[in-house]
């Protein structure tokens, strides 16, 4: 049995960190090939799975230095059937490699775990389509599509499925009812645009609460990634019962839309200690949240900026 599954720690008090934007980091610090984005390709060479540790170790060291707990996201974002074919793999090899992305992090997990930094081991799911566009999927198709991976993860160490950048409803449904139907917890992380809705319209609070409603609610918390916390503060309310259910936030480094960052051929690394003092006030205002990390343009400078704005 995975170790935390039955009992993810993150949902006690104290905080957590996540680490920044692996494929942002990957492609434009560090000049690697990601074709269609995928940083799961990487776990197929000795070299390629000596640069996804590295990566990680970068944010293992952070979260010890400050006494932090550690959620280990896999790399496996675009680990599913619609990108994995146009990868050129196969279901059985994108089987394999979302299992080999769980036995890379569980060394890293027994290399670094300490008592004061438990780490939780997170099967990452992403969206079937682009995650700045609006998808097209019911619940039942979603739910169909995302049952394979989520099958991967449930057969590994992996603590949990932790699906982000998710844009519509219905793909939230479905991942959210696959993740309970193999007894997996999960996390849903919607991503908005610059008025702090999704791209389809729906609020965060509608959002949050129409999954809550459909699937009883099952998941075991909600995030936002992928938006800058401009983006994203202005849908927040701290007397709204809905943000019980809001754990944490993994926020883009720029203050461009998607439809900006998505024509951008440079990346906006944005001000860690700006984006620091932004997540101070996050959590004085909403303490709940309590799983720190950054996501497109955010890498380990990022994190750690956050973590000593956020002690």
């Amino acid at each position: 049995m995975a170790r935390y599954r039955t009992d993810l720690p993150q949902l006690k008090p104290g905080l957590f960190v996540s680490d920044g934007g692996l494929e942002t980091t990957l492609i434009f610090h560090e000049g690697v090939d990601l074709p269609h984005f995928a940083s799961f390709v990487l776990l197929g060479s000795e070299e390629g799975r000596a640069r996804l540790r590295d990566y990680y170790e970068r944010y293992l060291a952070i979260a010890r230095r400050h006494g932090h707990g550690l959620i280990l996201d896999s790399p496996t974002w675009r680990a599913n059937r619609d990108w994995g074919e146009k990868l050129g793999y196969d279901a059985s090899s994108l089987e394999r490699v979302n299992k080999l992305s769980i036995e890379l992090l569980e060394r890293l997990r027994d290399a670094w775990e300490t008592a004061e930094t438990p780490i939780v081991i997170a099967g990452v799911i992403g969206p079937r389509g682009d995650g700045y566009a609006a998808g097209r999927m019911s619940a039942e198709e979603a739910e169909d599509y995302h049952a394979a991976q989520t099958a991967a993860f449930a057969e590994t160490e992996a603590d949990m499925a932790a699906a982000y950048t998710l844009n519509y409803v219905e793909e939230a449904i479905g991942v959210a009812r696959a993740a309970r139907a193999l007894g997996m917890p999960c996390s849903i992380s919607f991503t908005v645009e610059t008025d702090g809705k999704l791209v389809g319209g729906s609020t965060l609070r509608e959002a949050v609460e129409t999954v809550d409603r459909e699937t009883d609610a099952s998941p075991a918390y909600y995030m936002i990634n992928c938006a800058h916390p401009t983006h994203f503060e202005q849908a927040l309310s701290a007397d709204e019962p809905w943000m019980g259910r809001l754990f944490g936030a993994k926020a883009n480094a720029s203050t461009k839309s998607h439809a900006e960052l998505d024509e951008s051929k440079t990346l906006d690394s944005g001000d860690p200690l700006d984006l620091g003092r932004r997540y101070r006030k996050l959590r004085e205002t909403y303490p709940g949240l309590r799983i720190l990390g950054g996501c497109c343009g955010t890498d380990d400078l990022h994190v750690a900026a956050i973590c000593e704005a956020c002690v």
